[in-house]
């Protein structure tokens, strides 16, 4: 059976957010971060890109939340203060040699008996079928996932892991051109040179209802704790 499900719900549904500090790796414009807040967590999210990072800053804030330019591999926060570290669509966009590494620092920010939570797009379905026009990214989140059952070196013992259904969603055609240079400024070029063969996939593999256009996008959740001792 297909189980549809937003990766914030699953997130919401596995881990307790309100009280506690969670770290945002990859916030992006602060979207999950503003989500967190208003859970009640204090929420610090850190992100590599200054245009996201100001997307952020710009947007009012729910609660305390608070967003710093960092990158995943070189963590700017002390050993052991977070209770929650998240990852979400982001470690796949860390570099393949700094994966582990990624895995590492959130290792060394979490409490002992802290939570790492890793939602990771499958290489498959509809939305990586288009989008892989612009960047193919089937061996970036294979090596996202090997470093992931791999994290034990770093003292993080897996929980549990799941798959499900996102079903991502974009007004027009014009939303999803600019997503994909937001998420990475380097491939406007590639876009642009596409463009034509971008929109006859967004047409072709597309869901279009009243709202828009609909892409089935394959998910996996890791949670990991990091072990007391």
């Amino acid at each position: 059976m297909v189980v549809y499900k937003k990766n914030s719900d699953v997130l919401q549904e596995s881990v307790a957010l309100e009280g506690k500090l969670v770290l945002d790796i990859g916030c992006g414009d602060g979207a999950l971060a503003r989500l967190m807040a208003g859970q009640g967590a204090h929420v610090i999210g850190i992100e590599t890109s200054p245009v996201q990072l100001a997307k952020a800053r710009a947007t009012p804030r729910v609660a305390d939340e608070a967003f710093c330019l960092g990158s995943a591999q070189a963590l700017p926060m002390t050993d052991g203060m977070a209770d929650v570290v998240v990852f979400s669509n982001s470690l796949h966009h860390v570099p393949v040699a700094f994966q582990p590494q990624a895995l590492a620092e959130a290792a060394r920010v979490l409490k002992p008996g802290g939570t790492l939570f890793i939602a990771e797009p499958l290489a498959e379905g509809p939305h990586f079928d288009m989008t892989r026009i612009v960047e193919d990214e089937t061996v970036v989140r294979t090596k996202a996932l090997e470093a992931i059952h791999a994290a034990d070196r770093w003292g993080l013992e897996a929980v549990s892991e799941q798959v499900h259904i996102s079903a991502n969603s974009f007004p027009d055609f014009e939303a999803l051109r600019q997503r994909q240079i937001a998420v990475d400024a380097e491939r406007a070029a590639i876009v642009a040179a596409r463009q034509d063969e971008l929109r006859a996939a967004f047409e072709r593999l597309g869901q279009r209802t009243d709202k828009g256009w609909l892409f089935d996008q394959p998910m996996r959740i890791n949670l990991l704790r990091k072990r007391a001792s």
